[in-house]
Parts: structure tokens; C-alpha cells; sequence
């Protein structure tokens, strides 16, 4: 059975390093590294009173662990200034952060080699728990500095309209 339904020719899956992300509608730049998208849902254990010593299982909670963005530093100030939403130093009491927009729905997009969109998931209700703006410094080092933010978020979901675009040759 073919793994795609368009390209059926097709048989490598789709590469993990073309993508972008974008909130508040915008690109963000240099972004280059995402963290996997994971949910785990808890299993609730249980037994009725006549049951013998064997237990059912139920789903419970679903927890959706917190992903991290990566990329070259920049004059660019899309992650200093979501950060800051959170908290920002000398902020006098009662104005440490900002409860009305400090949220975000972000969404990451997969790209096959031809750069067409393949896949995309958008993460609901985001907001930044932790902020490295510069790494370790090291004058032997020969690499690139990074900055990192985590975003916490509340569930993401597939965009199920993106569908598989066809392939051309060239």
C-alpha cells in the first residue's frame, strides 16, 4: 500500500528540517529548532468489588508537555518581547505581567523539498515559562550563540485542511 495518497510514487517520508513557525500571523525569524509536539494521557486504574485481582484501565488526564524554540541570535526581538508579556524587571506592583495578551496560538509548519506545505499543527493558548536570551559564552568555541524560549501550552491539533500538495517533477 502506498504511504501517500497523492504522490504515490513517493516513498522517502518528509525531512525534519524544513519548517517554519509563526504567531500573531507572522513569520518568526531564524528559527531552528522545535521540540517533538507530545501528549501523554494518565491511565486511571480501577477494579469493581467482585472483580478477581485484575484491574481495568480508563483514560484520565492528558497532559501536553511544553515545547522549546531554538534559534540564531538576532537583533530580531520576537522572543525577548513575548517573554517580557510574562515578566519584565522593575515592573512596579500589579503590572508584572500582561494577563490580556501574553497568549499565543502558534503554529509550525512541515515543508517537503520542493518547500510546499505538507503538515501543519497549531498549538493553542502559548505562553513563554522560560527565556535564555544568551547561552554559555566561550571564546574557544566555534558555533553559533542560541537563544531558547519554552512555551507552555494547553493542546495542540492538526490541521487537517493542509492536505498532501502533488508533487512535479522539474
Amino acid at each position: 500500500m502506498a504511504q501517500f495518497k497523492v504522490n504515490t510514487e513517493r516513498f522517502d517520508p518528509y525531512k525534519n528540517y524544513k519548517f517554519r513557525v509563526k504567531w500573531d500571523g507572522n513569520y518568526v525569524a531564524g528559527v531552528s529548532k522545535v521540540s517533538s509536539l507530545k501528549r501523554t494521557t494518565e491511565v486511571v486504574k480501577h477494579r469493581e468489588g467482585g472483580d478477581p485481582s485484575t484491574s481495568r484501565k480508563s483514560p484520565g488526564r492528558t497532559e501536553f508537555e511544553a515545547i522549546t524554540l531554538e534559534r540564531g541570535v538576532t537583533h530580531d526581538p520576537d522572543f525577548n518581547d513575548w517573554a517580557n508579556k510574562v515578566w519584565t524587571l522593575n515592573n512596579a506592583l500589579g503590572k508584572e505581567s500582561s494577563v490580556k495578551d501574553f497568549r499565543k496560538d502558534v503554529t509550525i509548519e512541515l515543508y517537503n523539498e520542493a518547500g510546499q506545505v505538507v503538515m501543519a499543527y497549531t498549538l493553542f493558548r502559548c505562553w513563554v515559562s522560560e527565556y535564555q536570551a544568551l547561552p554559555d559564552l566561550d571564546a574557544n568555541a566555534n558555533a553559533i550563540a542560541i537563544q531558547m524560549i519554552k512555551v507552555e501550552h494547553e493542546g495542540w491539533q492538526q490541521d487537517v485542511g493542509t492536505q498532501e500538495p502533488a508533487e512535479v517533477s522539474i
